[in-house]
């Protein structure tokens, strides 16, 4: 295997922190065998070693333990309360706090609830203070506008 690069692979902050589609696809478009390629790649390609999975279920969770990532299963479902937002940025501080660590976030699409929450985790972890910049440089990085639902997870008062 030579590995695959997952859909909208990002870096947000290089060599640490990463974002992209849930790896091997979502949905019905979901393979083995593309996920087996882009596990690979992750690894060797990107260094990543950390994952982050946002989904509802656990799906993938034993293959990615498997592969040798360190794994943080934060689901997000429904309508987000404060206190799912802080719940994540405390897993992503303690995902960070290993200066080894290199992290990727995924969720099945980039989306917005992904943009805002790494907008927001720009402004809790005070790599960026005023929101409004945080909000800016996600759009600028992920290459898309950020909606009122992703604005909405971005922390005002940090």
């Amino acid at each position: 295997m030579t590995g695959l690069e997952p859909r909208a692979f990002t870096w947000v902050i290089k060599g640490r922190l990463a974002v992209c589609e849930r790896i091997g696809g979502h949905g019905i478009q979901h393979r083995r065998v593309r996920r087996e390629e882009e596990i690979v790649w992750l690894l060797s390609g990107a260094g990543i070693n950390t994952v982050m999975t946002l989904l509802a279920g656990g799906q993938n969770v034993a293959n990615y333990q498997d592969a040798g990532f360190t794994v943080f299963h934060e689901p997000l479902v429904g309508e987000y309360e404060q206190k799912d937002v802080d719940r994540v940025f405390s897993a992503l501080d303690v995902a960070l706090s290993d200066p080894d660590s290199v992290v990727l976030v995924h969720r099945d699409l980039v989306d917005d609830t992904i943009a805002g929450l790494l907008a927001g985790y720009l402004v809790h972890s005070k790599l960026v203070t005023d929101p409004i910049l945080a909000i800016a440089v996600i759009q600028e990085i992920l290459g898309r506008p950020l909606g009122p639902e992703g604005r909405a997870l971005v922390p005002v008062g940090a």
